[in-house]
């Protein structure tokens, strides 16, 4: 069960904060290095609608910081040491880079090394209006992701798994993206697929049982391994949503939300498959199939 939240007053936040410029008008508090204020706007403004659509399906609206910093306010305010991975400082506090980064562009392959229509599709999808091609239209969607698990701390669920809580908060990500911003759909999917179809020999983990029992070592000192994770728990996101629209996302917060008691492998699949979908069970059940 997620920890319980302390209400902190907001002057507080100001005065830890003070060093980063404030951005008002927003659902959260949001703060910013200098000089990207164009970039947290846009951030804030898609968390409100994130945070509004959320809140019609399931009736429940977390309280959430949003920090985005260049590299140099990043070691001031978080030792996370991967620049460009959204995580949380807390159970609201949400980091976010404000600027391209070599994590980002880790992941983008040789594009001669590649079939010609996946190169295509590739650069298509991620060049920017600068012509650079650059993953930050994935990862600026991940915020989405982040603030997925800002719901679940804080309503209390019981996850069950690590591996859950990224599956769910992917299943959240897809849906909103997939009801509300479909022409985002592009960036937000050939990245994963393309992780995903380079395969997993390159890999050090790759099972379910790595990724619950080697979470914060995966994260912390294997990025790119983490990332494959993350890109085969959105495809499963997809084929989640493709098959039941926004009917999962509602049964999946909803049982979550009942079942207290944490469950054996074998009752938490049955108990997917029975209450939510049997594509989501079938995350666990055929993960290595």
């Amino acid at each position: 069960m997620a920890n319980k939240i302390t209400e902190v007053p907001d002057e507080l936040y100001y005065q830890k904060y003070k060093e980063l410029l404030r951005l008002d008008g927003h659902k959260s508090l949001v703060f910013h290095s200098i000089g990207c204020e164009e970039r947290a706007n846009a951030i804030a403004a898609q968390c409100d609608k994130v945070i509004a659509y959320y809140n019609n399906l399931i009736e429940f609206e977390p309280k959430v910081i949003i920090l985005i910093l260049n590299p140099e306010d990043w070691n001031k305010y978080t030792e996370f040491p991967v620049y460009g991975m959204p995580h949380y400082n807390d159970n609201k506090t949400l980091i976010v880079a404000s600027e391209n980064n070599d994590f980002w562009n880790n992941f983008i392959p040789p594009l001669d090394m590649l079939p010609v229509e996946l190169a295509k599709l590739i650069s298509e999808t991620y060049t920017n209006s600068n012509g650079v091609l650059t993953m930050q239209a994935f990862f600026d969607l991940l915020v989405i992701h982040e603030l997925g698990h800002a719901f679940y701390f804080q309503a209390g669920l019981t996850m069950q798994r690590r591996w859950m809580e990224e599956l769910f908060t992917n299943i959240m990500l897809q849906t909103y993206i997939a009801e509300n911003e479909p022409n985002l759909l592009p960036a937000l999917l050939v990245f994963p697929k393309m992780v995903v179809a380079g395969g997993k020999l390159n890999f050090k983990y790759t099972s379910l049982s790595d990724f619950e029992n080697r979470y914060e070592e995966i994260g912390k000192q294997y990025p790119q391994n983490y990332g494959w994770y993350q890109c085969r728990f959105h495809t499963s996101a997809e084929e989640i949503y493709n098959k039941g629209k926004i009917e999962p996302v509602i049964k999946l917060w909803n049982t979550l939300l009942s079942q207290k008691d944490t469950l054996n492998d074998t009752d938490f699949a049955s108990l997917l498959a029975a209450k939510v979908n049997q594509s989501v069970a079938d995350v666990y059940l055929k993960w290595d199939s």
